[in-house]
């Protein structure tokens, strides 16, 4: 099974601060089936979306 990543957040950002959770929220309000997953090699949360077989 593969994903598709929307978008990179660095893991430093501010105590109390989840932009990467926010985003992933906002796209599956949309309807997308977003999640965050870490990217340990990176050290980033990458928000992804599973591909579709049209993908």
């Amino acid at each position: 099974m593969g994903a598709k990543v929307l978008e990179r957040f660095p893991a430093g950002s501010p105590r109390g601060s989840w932009p990467a959770e926010e985003y992933a929220a906002r796209r599956r309000a949309e309807g997308e089936p977003a999640t965050v997953v870490m990217d340990l090699k990176s050290d980033a949360f990458l928000v992804v979306v599973p591909l579709g077989d049209e993908d």
